[in-house]
């Protein structure tokens, strides 16, 4: 009897892992979908990916550097003072 109920426990552990798995994929593709690039408004030492000048994240050299960007949701960089979606 116990064997069973550790067997049953286990299968019911398992499938929400995998339900989780698959729910926390869905809402990072979402996440992602609903975000764009703002460059032009990152301080020094805080862009999110590599710039013309530097091979990866948090190596901007200046605040606003025009080609260091910040992920932001869709529609947010137009409204921040010297946000634009393309690199200067």
């Amino acid at each position: 009897m116990k064997k069973t109920t550790n067997i049953a426990l286990a299968t019911a552990v398992t499938g929400l892992l995998a339900l989780a798995g698959t729910a926390m994929t869905t809402t990072t593709a979402v996440a992602a979908e609903e975000k764009e690039k703002c460059y032009g408004v990152v301080k020094a030492g805080k862009n999110d990916c590599a710039t013309k000048t530097s091979s990866c994240a948090g190596t901007s050299k200046t605040d606003g550097q025009k080609d260091a960007f910040v992920m932001v949701p869709k529609g947010l960089c137009d409204r921040l003072a010297g946000g634009s979606t393309s690199s200067s």
